[in-house]
Formats: structure tokens, sequence, C-alpha cells
């Protein structure tokens, strides 16, 4: 069969092209609001719920081209969807015969390919056993049903996990169609190892990759400009360092910042903007303090854009820089939140510094924010498995 432009579809792809017409009745490009100065006031917000009935919810994400139909991962080893509000009650992607879950442990995230709608592919970072605890990153592809078959599996990436916690788990592709994975130190706690100063290992790290070319010896390729590729002592996937457990990093739609939030282990929680070849300084420094030491050597370190210490918070959850159109006033201010308190901030970035405020209570643990084709925000309660919009209050 021929589709306009002479290209032609296989069974696959018609599938694709069906499931992308079903989250949108139509394709829909994605809005970016660019404001054009910072607005002088802080919009009030609220959050409306979208769907409940969820099993420990940790990641939402759509598909490109499809922006209203949400793909939520479960951390036990699901996939779920919510068409147009409405949740499917038959998982779109089962992996629970081998993914090991409870505490930190799961199915932890998905990236779609950016040619998704071409070649249907999909990427899926979760923790799982084989003479040990390893992190997985695997590629699966839609069949002609719509659906990614589980037996289809590809993995990218193996990396053993020392410990049980600090998994990271974190995937997504960049403006430049590369693969980031964000790395925890391996676990446990005061990184034992010392692997958050190591470059030669790929815990502590964000790493990129190319999932397009595969090298010798590897499924996946070396991006020829990752900061560490000449060098014989340092991993060449890694494209940063220096960190902790890094829960949830995203980039931001407009600038292609990339922005990480770092969980702290005794004081410390810390947003941080990712450059190249940077360290942040975990184990040495805990967000902007010395850990466990008066005094520490600090030169070399990348600086938090942003910190704040216990009790406000205990456990850090990265967000989105707020892109979509519902919320004006929002507009290019990162959103982020702290799992324990359920609080969530706004961050502001102006000429004269950084500016953080916060907006509203959840009332549930948020594991993770999620962001649509349209640039709209939500919110992902851990216990009670509700997914909600990030929406400007009512008036009074």
């Amino acid at each position: 069969m021929l589709f306009p432009g002479g290209a032609t579809y296989s069974g696959r792809r018609l599938a694709v092209a069906a499931l992308l017409f079903l989250g949108t009745g139509a394709l829909h490009a994605a809005s970016t609001c660019i404001p054009a100065a910072p607005p002088a006031t802080w919009p009030p917000l609220a959050l409306r719920p979208v769907a409940t009935g969820l099993e420990q919810p940790v990641f939402l994400t759509t598909a490109p081209g499809a922006a209203d139909t949400l793909y939520v991962v479960e951390q036990q080893g699901t996939v779920r969807r919510i068409v147009r509000g409405v949740l499917d009650g038959t998982p779109w992607l089962d992996l629970r015969d081998r993914v090991s879950s409870g505490g930190e442990k799961g199915l932890l995230s998905l990236a779609f390919h950016p040619d998704f709608a071409v070649n249907g592919q999909l990427y899926v970072n979760y923790t799982g056993r084989a003479f040990g605890l390893y992190t997985f990153v695997s590629r699966f592809t839609v069949g002609d049903g719509g659906r990614p078959d589980p037996d289809g599996e590809t993995k990218i990436l193996k990396i053993k996990q020392p410990f049980g916690n600090h998994n990271g788990g974190q995937i997504a592709f960049g403006p430049d169609g590369y693969l980031y994975i964000g790395m925890g130190d391996g676990g446990w706690a005061n990184d034992p190892f010392g692997h958050g100063q190591d470059p030669g290992t790929l815990l502590g790290a964000l790493l990129r990759i190319d999932v397009n070319r595969a090298a010798p010896g590897r499924p996946y390729g070396i991006p020829p400009d990752n900061p560490f590729v000449t060098d014989k002592q340092a991993r060449p996937e890694v494209w940063a360092y220096g960190l902790r457990n890094p829960w949830r990093f995203s980039f931001d739609r407009a600038s292609g910042r990339l922005y990480l939030a770092d969980v702290g282990q005794n004081d410390v929680e810390e947003i941080d903007r990712i450059e190249k070849g940077g360290n942040y300084g975990w184990n040495v420094m805990e967000g902007d303090r010395c850990f466990k030491r008066a005094t520490c050597p600090k030169a070399g370190f990348q600086a938090p854009l942003h910190v704040y210490h216990h009790p406000t918070g205990f456990a850090v959850t990265g967000g989105y820089v707020y892109r979509g159109a519902g919320v004006p006033a929002l507009c290019g201010v990162y959103l982020f939140a702290d799992y324990v308190s359920r609080k969530i901030w706004g961050l502001r970035e102006t000429p004269e510094g950084v500016t953080v405020k916060l907006l509203v209570t959840a009332p549930d643990n948020i594991s993770s924010f999620g962001e649509d084709g349209r640039g709209g925000l939500y919110v992902l309660g851990h216990k009670s498995g509700t997914v909600w919009r990030l929406v400007a209050a009512e008036e009074p």
C-alpha cells in the first residue's frame, strides 16, 4: 500500500501509523512557548486527575506524533496506555517475567526512538537478574498488532549493579538523536567503591550512546564528540559524572539544555544543568557541601544550579521546563518535586540569577513527572497509582 509521498508501508509500519492516529485523531505539531520576558508573578497551580488504578507508576511519556496517548511505566514491569483519558486495562508491554522490582528496582523508564513513526522502535531501562543484579537497556519494536513483542528484546547495554539501590533508570533521546542514560553510583551508602569520581566506570554517570550505528564488539556506537573518547582511563560512553543517583533528567525542548535531579544522602538535594564532561562532585561533595568532612577540594566540580537541604525534602524528583500552552505564566519555568515532602517547586532562570518558588503540594509521593507532545506536564502518584495533569488553579 502506498501513502502520499510514495512511501511503501509494511504491516508493522501501518500498525505504528494507526497507533499514532489513535492517540491524536490527527498529527499535531508540538507547541513550544517561549516567553518574551519572564512573567512578574508565579501562577497558582492545581493537580487535575487524569487516571487512577495504576500500580506504582514511575514514568510517563508520549510517542512522537501522538500527543494524546500517554504511556505510563509501572515499576513492576508493565507499560500501560491512557488513551484520551481512559486507562487501557491490558498492558501494552509486559516484562514482569524478567524485571526485578521492589525498593528502587524495577522497570524505570521508556524512550521512543525519534523515528518511531517509521521504525517502531522503543527503548526501556530495567533492573533484572542474570547471575547477579544488572541494569538493562533494551530495544523493542512494535509489531503488526500495534504492540511490541516481549520476546523480541534486543539488549543494548548491560551494567552490573553491586547493590539494589541507586540504579538511576532514566533514558531519553536528546535533540542530537543520541540516547542518554542516567546511572546511579551502584548503591548502598557513601559510594563505597568510589564510582562517582571514576569516569572509568559506567556507574555514577550520565551516558550518551548512538543506538543507530553499532560499533565492533557492541550493539551501539560512541558519538565522536563524547568527552572521553580519547581517554584510555575513562569509558567513552560517559558524558558527565560525579552523580549519586540521578532521578529524572530532561531536555528543554526550546533551548536544548539538560536538567538533572540528583538525590542526596545526608543533607542536600540538587538540581544540575549538565555540561559535556562535567564532574558534579559526588562523593567529595553532596550538593553544595563537602561530604562527611569539614573541608574538601572544590576545584574542577560543576556547582549545582539549585540545592535544598533536609528537612525541606529528602529525595528530589526531577521534572521538565514547561513549554505548554495551558499555563502561560509558567512558560520557561523548570518544575521539580520531592518524593517525600510531595512539594512541587518552580525554578526560573534570569540574568540576575535563579529564583525558586513552592507552587503546589501533591496528595501522594511524587515518583516522576511526565510530558506530552504539546508540552503539557503530568505528576505521578507512586502509592495511589494516580496520574494528575498540572493546570492553572481556578480563580476564586
